[in-house]
């Protein structure tokens, strides 16, 4: 009777704890805390993500409420009276876990951003950027509605057509980047590359990858940009609802000082919790805020050494949410750097997708045109 009363204080004591940690998070987590911990997202709008959050909370709090006040004394009576029972179930969820953590590392892992296998345009892994896309391909898939082909010439680099690869001999302007720069849902000649190439006359290299971070981007252009002769520009992109993904460390990804480090190993369920959940330490923004700002001037330094324009677009959606326009002044105010700001109505993107549309797309594409004129 006494192990058994023991057990039942045990197992009710460490239930009110968990219950009690979810109110207490439920009210601590407020937007304020929100905002600083969780960044301005890509594919979520700010609304969404505003209700997502109360939804969240409100959730906390009621699973802790009735964790204290209904679930406790029944789940200590319960375990008292089937003490074996319990350890059994707990002991059988452990080894699931064990089981699931086994089997997912004998399973290939995707990096956070990285697309699974049989996603168009398909890529490869790389040791030294995280993933490519496929070189000599051409992938089509259905976009908003229509067929879009994707063609990579030999270097990976996206073209019109397979017969017609990128020539490193002539004046070009390089772009580098993601999704984005890409055209991912674009026809090639509605991509940003080709339509400034064709307003200008010059031959444009699409070296962007999807899901790059900025400091993937870097990564590719500077092994790639040796190859051209004549680089007339080099063109690369930031945008603040994509800065998240410069704090992923599932990747080759670069430290402060620019230093390659390659994937962090961690617990594959913990990488899917990570995944689902975009928490964000302070201390992290703060260092991918600094490491970001070094890889952006190392990317105009680069083509400066070249004898290239450096450029860095920054497309924004209109209306700018208050935490974008604190996270895009903090990264690039003051710093000099080479920015065109080009504004964009809301309604310019591809419909459930969030990419930019052929619309948005010509927008950027005449504001690059337009300084490389002058």
């Amino acid at each position: 009777m006494v192990a058994r009363l023991a057990l039942r204080i045990a197992v009710e004591l460490t239930l009110t704890l968990l219950g009690c940690a979810l109110i207490v998070g439920a009210i601590i987590a407020n937007q304020q805390w929100f905002d600083r911990h969780f960044l301005p997202a890509f594919f979520v709008s700010r609304d969404a993500y505003v209700w997502w959050e109360s939804l969240g909370r409100i959730a906390a709090a009621i699973v802790g409420a009735s964790i204290v006040v209904g679930l406790r004394p029944r789940i200590g009576r319960f375990v008292a009276h089937n003490a074996t029972l319990a350890l059994n179930v707990m002991l059988a969820v452990s080894l699931a876990i064990v089981t699931s953590e086994l089997t997912l590392r004998f399973v290939h892992r995707h990096a956070a951003d990285e697309e699974p296998a049989g996603q168009e345009p398909r890529r490869r892994l790389d040791p030294t950027f995280g993933w490519t896309f496929v070189p000599s391909r051409v992938a089509r898939q259905m976009e908003s509605g229509r067929i879009i082909e994707y063609a990579f010439d030999p270097l990976g680099y996206r073209v019109r057509r397979l017969d017609e690869p990128v020539d490193p001999d002539r004046p070009t302007i390089v772009f580098t980047g993601e999704s984005m720069m890409v055209g991912e849902g674009l026809t090639w000649e509605e991509s940003v590359p080709a339509q400034t190439g064709a307003a200008l006359g010059i031959q444009s290299a699409n070296l962007a990858v999807s899901a790059y971070a900025n400091d993937q981007a870097f990564m590719r252009l500077r092994a790639e940009l040796p190859r051209f002769r004549q680089p007339i520009a080099v063109v690369s992109v930031f945008t603040p609802t994509l800065f998240d993904r410069n704090m992923d460390d599932d990747r080759p990804h670069l430290g402060q000082g620019l230093v390659w480090s390659p994937p962090t190993e961690r617990w594959r369920l913990l990488e899917i919790l990570r995944l689902l959940v975009r928490y964000r330490k302070e201390e992290t923004i703060e260092r991918g805020i600094a490491v970001t700002r070094e890889v952006l001037r190392a990317t105009c330094d680069l083509a400066r050494a070249r004898g290239a324009l450096p450029i860095i677009v920054v497309p924004q959606f209109l209306p700018e949410e208050p935490a974008e326009q604190a996270l895009r002044q903090r990264i690039l105010d003051g710093t000099n750097l080479p920015v065109v700001r080009v504004e964009l109505d809301r309604a310019w993107r591809l419909p459930g997708d969030g990419h930019p549309d052929p619309r948005a797309a010509h927008a950027i594409a005449v504001a690059i045109a337009a300084l490389l004129r002058t």
